[in-house]
């Protein structure tokens, strides 16, 4: 399967200029020893095919870093929890899961702590009250715990609310997911994502984890403090290899531009279909409303589809102020940004290395100008 063809904005209907402005900033933000941004990469897609992508800045934040590759794989973050959700849906329409069960009927042990109620839907959507992450995050990272040991804490965490009746983001939440599709396929959740997305796509700088790439295509990225000086950061070998299914899938750009045409196109991409338009339908539409004890502000003010979220483009998670409300995306901690807007049939993909919670306002600053490229 051949990736996306290249071409000219204003073969897509899209300003130049605009897109220039854009690229101009990006290169403003990662130019010099003490660059805000240490690097990153913008790419533009319409109508099937994209602009060739721009890569800006270095390889990593450190001191003596080399220019940013073309073939680099970024670190995605949370943009890699739709990718895990999507292989449930994929499930779903195998008739192995429904999202209107209890997760229970499928986890047992997951009932503990009062969660007999939390249906797979709460799980999708960041209602379950599961938390993001586990009260012994930090030590089981510095133990170079593995992945099992991860899903045990999340099977058997604490809700911080009844599910259904509040929104909370949650890391575990995606995890139980992710165990959901390792009991269900009897594959692990690495394997199944190959096997079932990345390669009939023909995706070969995508993967959950770095194993079998080449390290020096890594982009490294800046480190919250609590990493500082551990054996267990974003950028050591076993966080990458881990491969977290809520945050540990590396791409390339074009890789993952791929993944955004197959949504625009209802779940197909050539001869492959992963899922039935009706489906993709369903996970890029907000679902809170199938929620009947949510309150009505979060409902209206905090969308959410089946593991993507909506445009909300009056609170401080909005993908930008030049997008619709049907616009549906993602965003990770390590600087990342995507969003696919199904009215103006194309997407955008920011990839940084800095880290977005520092000053979440670029990427929206970025997204905005890429936004009025639209014609």
């Amino acid at each position: 399967m051949a990736l996306l063809q290249y071409a000219t904005p204003a073969e897509l209907d899209l300003n130049g200029e605009r897109l220039e402005a854009a690229y101009s900033l990006l290169r403003e933000w990662t130019a010099g020893e003490d660059a805000p941004v240490p690097g990153g990469a913008i790419l533009v897609g319409r109508h099937g095919k994209i602009v060739e992508p721009r890569f800006f800045g270095k390889q990593g934040p450190e001191a003596g870093a080399g220019e940013i590759r073309r073939d680099s794989m970024f670190l995605l973050a949370s943009i890699t929890k739709p990718v895990t959700y999507l292989a449930a849906m994929m499930l779903v329409e195998r008739g192995l899961l429904n999202l209107s069960d209890p997760v229970m009927r499928y986890i047992p042990e997951f009932a503990a702590h009062h969660k007999e109620d939390t249906l797979v839907l709460h799980l999708f959507t960041h209602t379950s009250g599961m938390p993001d992450m586990l009260d012994d995050n930090a030590e089981l990272r510095a133990r170079h715990a593995p992945l099992s040991r991860f899903i045990e804490g999340a099977i058997n965490a604490m809700p911080l609310f009844p599910a259904g009746t509040d929104y909370s983001y949650q890391s575990m939440g995606t995890l139980t997911v992710a165990e959901l599709v390792q009991r269900l396929s009897g594959k692990s959740i690495h394997d199944f994502i190959r096997d079932e997305i990345l390669k009939p796509l023909g995706l070969k700088s995508t993967g959950l984890g770095s194993v079998g790439f080449d390290r020096e295509r890594l982009v490294r990225v800046q480190t919250p403090e609590y990493q500082a000086g551990s054996n267990f950061g974003w950028n050591s070998r076993y966080w990458q290899e881990l491969g977290a299914p809520w945050g540990g899938m590396f791409s390339a750009p074009e890789d993952f531009a791929v993944i955004c045409q197959t949504l625009l196109n209802g779940g197909r991409y050539g001869d492959v279909r992963l899922l039935a338009p009706g489906t993709v339908k369903m996970m890029t539409t907000n679902r809170l409303p199938d929620q009947p004890d949510l309150p009505e502000a979060i409902r209206r003010a905090t969308p959410w589809g089946l593991g993507w979220r909506l445009n909300s483009a009056g609170t401080s998670s909005s993908f930008g102020n030049t997008l619709g409300s049907n616009v549906f995306g993602h965003t990770g901690s390590t600087g990342t940004m995507c969003w696919v807007d199904p009215d103006r049939d194309g997407f955008c993909l920011l990839f940084t290395s800095a880290i977005r919670a520092r000053a979440p306002w670029r990427l929206v600053h970025l997204s905005n100008i890429v936004g009025s490229a639209f014609l």
